[in-house]
């Protein structure tokens, strides 16, 4: 990467949202924040003894492993079984990171030179098109049918061939758009057709409702051939601030990236890796309070809009509502209409690419009061939605 490279990649529209709030809340204006999409409740309590413990471990002070603690390593394994069928090596097919965000990045920057392609879906959480220009590679945009999966047989023939990475990310953020297993076997055997890296990015796995059950890409008969996936604690665990995460799949990728960050890093604090232990090993308890509050707070907006006269329909995973910019606003007005006026901060749609201008991301970070609040004054200020032009 070069000073040129990092210069010709646009502002993040996330600081650009952030120094609004400051400005406002310098002004001495109250905000209700449902833009970026940080978690507001605790962290567990089985995490937090652990960390605790650990951190008072004189024999965990040193370095910590470069792919996975064992005990880390170990409750992935055990969960990954548990909650989805799924068996991985723990010393070959498995990394822990830093995050899934940073672990995206490693994966693009490990396994593509400048002038490859990547593809990365037409909507899309930033760190996918940002890191492929950091790594000098060049994304191209695959289109979203209605329903929000991916188009991948309308990319063009030229940009397959020099293609080397699919990204994915079901349930998505923004849209909260989910796919089925046959789907995810529809994917794969592209991937396996083109032979490109398969990344999924599994950050909502257990945030979803009404008996809707997340899958992997690793239920795929032969995806371990092709694909790796990430799973974060930092949304179903309350836990963003902690940065654990992991990701799994083909061994030879995860050789790659283990080459990579080897070079660069010395593997993920055994503090945070302790922390995801505790998760992990605990998801059966952990999880259900969490996504019941968040399912409150779900429909507590969706019947606040909809008694404003919105026509939204509830989402069924994530932590999100992906919704028309009403008429009259561009992505930008809306945002500052909210905030100048009640005082109501939203994410742009064009933060996750030109295909989400028109629309905008509310974040369910708040209490399910609050997020009312925030459905009744922006049905006040504009009492009919926008057309929906993307999914």
């Amino acid at each position: 990467m070069s000073l040129h490279t990092l210069a010709a990649i646009p502002p993040y529209v996330f600081y650009e949202l952030d120094a609004r709030r400051v400005r406002h809340r310098a002004a001495g204006k109250s905000l209700i924040d449902v833009g970026i999409g940080s978690p507001d409740g605790p962290i567990p309590d089985v995490v937090i003894e652990a960390m605790q413990r650990t951190a008072g471990d004189r024999a965990l002070s040193g370095y910590p492993a470069f792919r996975a603690h064992p005990a880390f390593a170990a409750a992935v394994v055990a969960y990954l079984g548990s909650r989805f069928g799924v068996t991985v090596d723990p010393v070959a097919e498995l990394l822990a990171l830093a995050g899934s965000k940073e672990g995206i990045a490693e994966l693009i920057l490990s396994h593509t030179n400048p002038g490859d392609v990547v593809l990365v879906p037409e909507v899309y959480y930033p760190v996918y098109a940002r890191a492929t220009q950091l790594a000098g590679a060049i994304p191209v945009f695959v289109p979203m049918l209605p329903d929000g999966r991916l188009d991948v047989e309308a990319v063009a023939p030229a940009d397959v061939a020099r293609a080397r990475v699919l990204l994915v990310n079901y349930p998505c953020n923004p849209t909260t758009a989910s796919i089925t297993l046959d789907d995810y076997a529809t994917l794969v055997a592209f991937a396996e057709r083109h032979q490109l890296l398969l990344i999924s990015d599994l950050a909502y796995s257990e945030l979803s409702f009404d008996g809707y059950r997340v899958p992997s890409v690793l239920q795929v008969p032969g995806a371990l051939r092709v694909a790796v996936e990430l799973h974060t604690c930092s949304k179903s665990f309350n836990m963003a601030g902690v940065r654990i995460a992991f990701v799994c799949g083909k061994r030879e990728a995860i050789a790659q990236l283990d080459g990579y960050r080897s070079n660069i890093g010395y593997g993920v604090t055994t503090l945070a890796q302790m922390a995801g232990t505790a998760a992990f090993t605990h998801h059966a308890t952990i999880i259900p309070p969490i996504v019941a509050e968040y399912r409150l707070r779900r429909d507590a907006v969706v019947q606040a809009l909809r008694a404003g006269g919105w026509p939204v329909e509830a989402p069924r995973a994530t932590m999100y509502l992906w919704l028309p910019v009403p008429a009259g606003y561009d992505d930008w007005g809306w945002v500052d209409a909210l905030m100048d006026g009640p005082g109501v901060v939203v994410t742009p749609g064009i933060a996750f690419g030109e295909a989400g201008r028109g629309r905008f991301r509310l974040s369910l970070v708040q209490p399910a009061d609050l997020l009312t609040r925030a459905a009744a004054a922006m049905t006040s200020i504009a009492p009919v939605m926008g057309s929906a032009l993307h999914p």
